[in-house]
């Protein structure tokens, strides 16, 4: 439960940033630092959110009241997804064979994590 509570800070105070980033910055004063900055923030914004699902998932499914290691793994590879969707959206080339792409990797990421722990 306690690192429950931490993710969930955590992606707040990203989504915080996040916010102010996008209200005070224009995206040609922002630089690489900016980028990387806000690439960050989004993903550890939408690790929070996908393992405040998966918990909420978990309690309902399978009655359990706390997540594993393995299943804050499971969140973390999963909420690259979105990452990888902004990114090829920003070079232009997002189709339906991007897409399926990205899930194809995402399947095959958390297949490796199932795998190996």
């Amino acid at each position: 439960m306690k690192h429950n509570r931490i993710v969930i800070g955590v992606s707040i105070i990203g989504l915080a940033v996040l916010i102010l980033m996008l209200n005070v910055t224009s995206p040609t004063d922002i630089g690489p630092f900016g980028v990387l900055l806000f690439f960050t923030t989004v993903y550890v914004v939408c690790f929070g959110l996908i393992s405040m699902i998966l918990h909420l998932f978990l309690k309902i499914a399978f009655k359990k009241d706390s997540m594993r290691n393995k299943d804050y793994l499971y969140a973390a590879v999963f909420a690259f997804g979105p990452i990888m969707l902004l990114m090829a959206r920003s070079f232009g080339v997002i189709s339906l064979w991007t897409v399926g792409l990205i899930v194809l990797f995402l399947f095959l990421a958390e297949f490796l994590v199932y795998k190996r722990i």
